[in-house]
């Protein structure tokens, strides 16, 4: 098995008005580029175990530390972080490399900007693989209050935008804790807290649950998200309302072929109406929590390239 640690070294790639650090694999796989995309508050190294499989079954893999993360350019102004920008930078990668098109694939925040990103620029998606958080129908009024009304205003999503520069700076001062503690795994069930739960969790000394990762692992993030902070990633939520009003009059429908793949001890919510808007997707489970690829990531590859094979063969047929 190869070591996680030895990760590819980025390039800086001009895209959309910034530059995204990028790590590679199979770069002799011109013709078949694979896109990763992480999520919060991952990097591209979430993608560590996926990439030279990947590559070696034949794809030209780009993993970006997408914009706000890593060495990648971070802009101070909040609505640069907004869906048309985040989708924008991915088909600016797409650009870069000479690619018409692409597969996709996104985890978390990550997945959610690669379903968007295939009903913006629907010709420059060809395929679509989200882990976790499935596609969102736009509700009737804006996410914010919808979530504060359904959850509450200890929601993260809530707390991050009514009281903005709090969390970034308790995440902050306690990176290390913080990231610690969220990579778990077979977390056993509490009680719930009063407080906003990432807060409590950022200023915790005992974890719960098992790492999902080593220590140099962890090391990893830690040390890019010491050298960034926290707000240019948090900055990401505090778009949601306006990615409301930005996705108004898009076609809401994922026309191209997906795979879903939910972690059945993940938190987030499975969308139940899914088919409505994904009419070509197919829908599968692993037993894990919610950094799936992180977690079972020979599961999640052996998933991924099994799909991909199976369209791969629709495609010629």
């Amino acid at each position: 098995m190869s070591d996680p640690l030895d990760f590819p070294q980025p390039s800086m790639i001009a895209v959309n008005g910034i530059e995204l650090e990028a790590f590679e694999a199979g770069q002799e796989n011109v013709g078949h580029p694979l896109v990763l995309c992480h999520g919060w508050p991952e990097l591209a190294f979430s993608w560590r175990r996926q990439m030279a499989a990947l590559a070696a079954a034949g794809y030209h893999v780009i993993a970006p530390n997408q914009r706000g993360y890593g060495s990648s350019s971070r802009p101070a102004t909040v609505s640069d972080y907004d869906i048309v920008h985040l989708s924008g930078d991915l088909v600016g990668l797409l650009d870069h490399f000479g690619y018409e098109d692409a597969t996709f694939v996104g985890h978390d925040w990550g997945a959610n900007v690669v379903w968007n990103t295939a009903v913006l620029h629907p010709t420059r998606v060809s395929k679509v693989v989200a882990l976790s958080v499935p596609y969102m129908e736009r509700g009737e009024i804006p996410p914010v209050a919808f979530i504060e009304a359904v959850v509450g205003p200890d929601s993260y999503f809530v707390h991050f935008n009514r009281r903005p520069g709090v969390a970034d700076a308790v995440f902050d001062a306690n990176t290390r804790q913080f990231l610690r503690n969220l990579y778990r795994k077979n977390e056993p069930a509490a009680d719930p807290e009063p407080g906003m739960p990432l807060l409590n969790l950022a200023q915790a000394e005992t974890p719960r649950g098992e790492p999902v990762m080593s220590d140099g692992e962890l090391a990893v993030f830690v040390d890019a998200f010491e050298a960034s902070g926290f707000t240019p990633s948090v900055n990401w939520y505090r778009n949601v309302d306006r990615n409301w009003e930005l996705m108004r009059d898009v076609d809401p429908v994922v026309r191209q072929p997906a795979l879903m793949i939910y972690g059945s001890r993940d938190t987030v919510m499975k969308a139940p109406n899914l088919e409505a808007f994904v009419p070509r997707v197919e829908v599968v489970e692993l037993d894990c929590g919610h950094w799936i690829q992180q977690e079972l990531p020979e599961e999640a590859t052996n998933l991924i390239l099994e799909w991909l094979h199976l369209q791969e063969g629709a495609d010629r047929s």
